[in-house]
């Protein structure tokens, strides 16, 4: 991950969690903080802050960040703290280079064992990512829509990278959710419907094809934009 320094700390106005001071629950709260986009790349996150924050020690605080630290979300130096994870251009570009391979490795093996319930669940969740006007909703319905495509794949490792991937890489596809005109969603669309007939099809060279190419398109897209990696 990238050495800069970023200025933010963690913001103000982020609420509590409402109950529960168990390391796990604290990992959740921060995980879906950082996800959303609450808690920007760079941020750092004071340890006793967020006890204060959520009304517990700093033990637990310690051992989430460590959880959500596996989670390829946040990075914890020895010296200088935790902070959420920022990629800068070369590791974004090598992540999405990765998730070329391995997401469509996880695809392949999910036609296996996804089930025309699952297939259904797909078209439901693309209709909504065509309806939303929302940025945010879009890259939330997104991130589903993908992660549902993999509801066949039974190799656990496999998918815990894959996931891990689609962390570090969450801020990146919320800008490019900003960046997008009504070309580039029909293009998505188009896409996306492409990979959910292949699904059906259960035809795993599409399947392997669609989404290499789907993914590469956004690395090349964002990659014009080397102001998001300042």
């Amino acid at each position: 991950m990238s050495d800069q320094q970023p200025s933010q700390d963690a913001p103000e106005g982020l609420e509590p969690a409402k109950t529960g001071v168990s390391s796990r629950r604290i990992a959740d709260y921060l995980r879906t903080a950082i996800l959303n986009g609450e808690l920007a790349p760079g941020t750092r996150l004071r340890q006793e802050e967020i006890a204060e924050r959520l009304g517990s020690s700093r033990i637990p605080v310690r051992e989430a960040l460590r959880m959500v630290e596996a989670d390829g979300l946040v990075v914890v130096k020895s010296y200088s703290g935790a902070r959420v994870a920022k990629l800068d251009f070369n590791e974004f570009d090598t992540a999405y280079r990765i998730r070329e391979r391995i997401d469509p490795l996880a695809l392949t093996l999910s036609l296996e064992g996804i089930t025309d319930e699952d297939v259904a669940r797909l078209e439901a969740l693309e209709t909504e990512v065509e309806e939303t006007t929302s940025p945010d909703r879009f890259v939330a319905l997104d991130r589903e829509f993908h992660l549902a495509t993999y509801a066949g794949c039974t190799d656990k490792q496999l998918l815990e990278t894959v996931t891990r991937f689609w962390n570090t890489t969450q801020h990146y596809r919320r800008a490019y959710a900003q960046l997008i005109d009504d070309r580039g969603r029909s293009i998505i669309t188009y896409e996306h419907r492409l990979l959910i007939d292949a699904i059906h099809r259960r035809d795993p060279v599409d399947a392997e094809r669609f989404l290499s190419g789907h993914i590469r398109r956004t690395r090349i897209t964002l990659a014009e934009h080397p102001e998001l990696f300042d």
